[in-house]
C-alpha cells in the first residue's frame, strides 16, 4: 500500500491513510504576526541567521578589534594633550598677531572676530590632529551614541503622541490588493501563527499563477481562516516545538558564531542558521557520542524540516534508533518501527519501484555487508534473476520469506514460480533467468546461498508484517511519496537486531537518493536526517549525494568517526557533501580530513629577532661594557620582519584538542556555489 495525495491551487491536500490528530497546541500567546512579517531581513551570506541581522561595517569592525580599556586610555590622554594645545595655541596665535600689529589697531568688533577666528582654527587643527590619533569617532561610535540612543528609545511619549508610524505593516496586504479583500479580512481578525501565515502565502501564490483559482482561494480562507489548506494531519503547529525559527527564509538559528579573528568578519557575533539553501549541497557532521551532534543539530535539524513540512514547504525522512530523541512521534504523520509490533506502518523493501531490476539492485547493495561489497555485482544480478519473474508472475514483490526461498534454491518454491509463469505466459521471457539460478544452486561461490543468510535477519518473528508485500501485514511506506509534505520517522532496532538496523539503514537511505532522484514535482524540499550514518553509506549513495543538490533535496549525516567507514569511501563523502562540521574531540585522523578539504589561507606573520649590538665607536662600546658588568644584561638591537604564509585554516590538532565544548566548526557551501570557509560557531546559545 502506497501513502499517496494530491496538491493543487484551492484545493485540500488529502494523504492516503491519515494519521491520528494530535492534540493541537494552542498558537503562543507573545506571537506577534505583523512584527514578525516586518522584521527586517537584510541580505547576507549562507549561514546567517538574517532575521534582525545587523549588516557590519569592515570599517568599524577593524576598529572595533582595540580593546576598550587602550581605547578609552589613549582618548583621555589625547583629550588632556588637546586641550593643551588648544589653550597654548590660541594664546600663540594671539601673540602672533599682536607682533605684526592686528589687533591693537583695529576696533574692538575686528578684535574680536579675530580672536574667534583664531580659536575656531586652532580647535579644528586640534580636533583634527589629535580627535584622530585617539580615535575619538570609534569612541562616540561604540559608547556615547549607544548610550544616547537607548536614553532617547526609553522615554516615555508625550499623551496623545501620534505613534501610527511606528506599527508595523499590515501583513495581509498583498491579498487585500490581488482582489482577495474578504480573505484578508477572515485573517486578520484571527489569531495566525507563523505556520499559517507561510502555508497561506504559499497557497496565495499558487492561486496567483492563474486568476481562475482566486475565488477557490478566497472561498476556502474565508470558510476556514487561518486552518485553511491546512497539512493532511490538519495539525497547525508542532507540538513540543523549542528551536528558534523563521519559516519565511525557512532557517533554524543552531547557536551564535564566534568573535574570534579565525571566523570571517561578516559572521562574527552573528546568529548561526542552517537552511535548504545550504542543506540542498548536504551535510557531514564528524564527533564522538555525547558532544552534541544529535541533540543540537539532528533534533533541531529534524523540527525544522517537521515545521517547514507543515508549512507545506518540505518533506522530512528521519532515520535513528528507536531510543534517540528526534523529537516525540507526535512531530511525524508516519512512524515506521520495524521490531515494533504496535508500530502503525510497515516499510516497503523495495521502495515502490516501478522497474524490478532496480528494486532488486537497490535490495541487493543493503543486503551485502562492507566486507563483501566487492561481490555485489554477481548479488545484484542474482537477485534481479530471481525478483523480476516473481513480479512477472504475481504482479508483486515477494516477501522476505518467498524471496529467502527462492534464492536458497528450494524446489518447491522454484517449482511453484516456474507453474506461475507459465499460466501467466512470461516463462519463455524469463526462463533463462531461472535456468542460470539453478546452475548457480550448491556451489560454493553462490551468491544466492549469501543473500538468503542475510535475508534470514529480517526474517525474524519480531518483524512479522512489517515488511509484507501481500497486504497482510502493516501498510508499508514507499518512499516514491516525497512530493508530499510527509513527516516520516524510521526507528531502527539497534538495540535487539543491530545487524538487521544496518541494513535496514542502508536500505532507507538508499531509497531516499534514488526517489529524491526521481520525483517529477520538485517544488518541496526533501530533507533527510540520519543520526548514524556509519551503516547507511555505499558507494551508490555517495554518488547519489552528490546529485540531491539538483533536485531539490539534501541530507544531514552525523557520525562517530570516519574510521568506521570503509577507507575507500571516506574521501568520496567529503567530496560530495558541500557542508562540513567538526564537533570538539574527534580523532586527529579524523581532523586531517577536515583540514585538507578546509585548505590553506594567507596569514600575515611577524618575526622579531634580537642580536647583540656592536655599532658605533670606542665610547659607545665602553658605555656597553660597563652596562654588561653592572646590570648583567647585553645590549641587543631589534629587528621586525612581516611576511604573508599559508597556514591551515584549522589544524588536525586544533580540531581535536583546542575546540570548547558545546562548538563546532562548521563550513557551508550553498546550492548556488557560495561558499562560507570553517566557522567557530557556539551551538549552546
Amino acid at each position: 500500500m502506497e501513502l499517496d495525495g494530491a496538491r493543487g491551487h484551492g484545493e485540500r491536500t488529502t494523504t492516503t491513510p491519515t494519521p491520528p490528530v494530535p492534540h493541537q497546541r494552542p498558537l503562543p500567546p507573545a506571537f506577534d504576526l505583523p512584527t514578525w512579517v516586518a522584521a527586517p531581513r537584510p541580505p547576507a551570506p549562507p549561514g546567517i541567521y538574517r532575521q534582525g541581522y545587523a549588516q557590519i561595517d569592515p570599517d568599524r569592525a577593524e576598529d572595533a578589534k582595540v580593546p576598550t580599556w587602550p581605547l578609552l586610555l589613549r582618548a583621555g590622554l589625547n583629550a588632556v594633550v588637546g586641550w593643551l594645545a588648544y589653550v597654548y595655541g590660541v594664546e600663540f596665535a594671539k601673540y602672533g598677531t599682536t607682533l605684526i600689529g592686528v589687533l591693537p589697531t583695529q576696533s574692538a568688533f575686528v578684535a574680536v572676530s579675530v580672536i574667534l577666528t583664531l580659536n575656531v582654527l586652532v580647535a579644528g587643527i586640534v580636533i583634527k590632529v589629535f580627535g584622530r590619533m585617539g580615535r575619538w569617532t570609534e569612541v562616540w561610535r561604540r559608547y556615547a551614541a549607544p548610550l544616547l540612543s537607548r536614553a532617547v528609545t526609553e522615554a516615555e511619549p508625550a499623551e496623545g503622541e501620534d505613534t501610527a508610524a511606528e506599527r508595523p505593516d499590515d501583513p495581509w496586504a498583498e491579498l487585500r490588493h490581488g482582489g482577495a479583500a474578504a480573505a484578508a479580512g477572515r485573517l486578520a481578525g484571527e489569531a495566525v501563527g507563523d505556520v499559517d501565515y507561510v502555508r497561506i502565502h504559499r497557497a496565495w501564490e499558487s492561486a496567483q499563477a492563474d486568476p481562475v483559482f482566486v475565488p477557490a482561494f478566497v472561498e476556502q480562507v474565508t470558510a476556514r481562516g487561518a486552518a485553511a489548506f491546512a497539512h493532511p494531519s490538519e495539525v497547525r503547529e508542532l507540538p513540543g516545538r523549542v528551536e528558534r525559527h523563521d519559516l519565511l527564509l525557512r532557517q533554524v538559528r543552531l547557536g551564535t558564531t564566534q568573535d574570534v579573528p579565525k571566523n570571517p568578519l561578516t559572521h562574527r557575533a552573528a546568529g548561526f542558521a542552517l537552511d535548504p539553501a545550504v542543506l540542498g549541497t548536504s551535510l557531514l557532521a564528524v564527533g564522538p557520542a555525547g558532544t552534541g551532534k544529535t541533540a543540537r543539530l539532528a533534533r533541531p535539524v529534524a523540527e525544522a524540516l517537521c515545521v517547514q513540512a507543515l508549512a507545506g514547504t518540505a518533506c522530512a525522512v528521519v532515520i535513528g534508533a528507536a531510543d534517540v530523541d528526534l523529537g516525540p512521534d507526535t512531530w511525524y504523520d508516519v512512524v515506521i518501527a520495524p521490531g515494533d509490533q504496535g508500530s502503525a506502518y510497515g516499510l516497503d523493501l523495495y521502495g515502490a519501484a516501478q522497474d524490478p531490476d532496480e528494486a532488486a539492485a537497490r535490495l541487493a547493495e543493503a543486503l551485502l555487508p562492507d566486507e563483501l561489497t566487492a561481490r555485489a555485482e554477481t548479488a545484484r544480478t542474482t537477485l534481479q534473476q530471481v525478483v523480476g519473474p516473481f513480479h512477472a508472475a504475481h504482479g508483486r514483490y515477494p516477501g522476505v520469506r518467498e524471496l529467502r526461498s527462492l534464492l536458497g534454491g528450494e524446489p518447491e518454491a522454484m517449482e511453484a514460480l516456474v507453474k506461475a509463469l507459465r499460466v501467466a505466459g512470461r516463462l519463455e521471457a524469463y526462463e533463462r533467468d531461472l535456468e542460470h539460478r539453478e546452475r548457480q544452486r550448491g556451489r560454493a561461490d553462490d551468491p544466492g546461498s549469501l543473500l538468503a543468510d542475510r535475508l534470514a535477519l529480517l526474517d525474524r518473528p519480531a518483524f512479522r508484517g512489517a515488511f509484507a508485500t501481500d497486504g497482510t501485514g502493516r501498510p508499508p511506506f514507499a518512499m516514491r511519496v516525497l512530493d508530499h509534505p510527509l513527516r516520516v520517522r524510521v526507528k531502527l532496532p539497534e538495540r535487539s537486531h543491530p545487524e538487521a538496523a544496518r541494513m535496514l539503514s542502508r536500505l532507507v537511505v538508499g531509497q531516499f537518493v534514488q526517489a529524491a532522484a526521481a520525483r517529477e514535482d520538485r517544488s518541496l524540499f526533501a530533507g533527510l536526517v540520519v543520526d548514524d550514518a556509519t551503516a547507511a553509506l555505499d558507494a551508490n549513495t555517495v554518488r547519489g549525494l552528490q546529485r540531491l543538490r539538483a533536485t531539490n533535496a539534501g541530507a544531514v549525516l552525523l557520525l562517530r568517526t570516519l574510521v568506521d567507514l570503509p577507507e575507500a569511501l571516506r574521501a568520496p563523502l567529503f567530496g560530495a557533501v558541500g557542508c562540513r562540521m567538526a564537533f570538539p574531540g574527534i580523532a586527529p585522523w579524523d581532523g586531517k580530513l577536515f583540514s585538507e578539504a578546509w585548505g590553506t589561507h594567507l596569514v600575515r606573520e611577524t618575526a622579531v629577532t634580537h642580536t647583540p649590538d656592536t655599532s658605533g665607536g670606542v665610547i659607545r662600546r665602553a658605555g656597553r661594557l660597563g652596562r654588561k658588568a653592572l646590570s648583567g644584561t647585553t645590549a641587543q638591537t631589534e629587528s621586525v620582519t612581516t611576511r604573508d604564509v599559508e597556514r591551515l585554516r584549522w589544524s588536525p590538532s586544533d580540531l581535536a584538542h583546542a575546540l570548547p565544548a558545546g562548538h563546532a566548526v562548521v563550513s557551508l557551501t550553498a546550492v548556488s556555489g557560495e561558499q562560507v570557509p570553517p566557522l567557530l560557531v557556539d551551538l549552546r546559545s
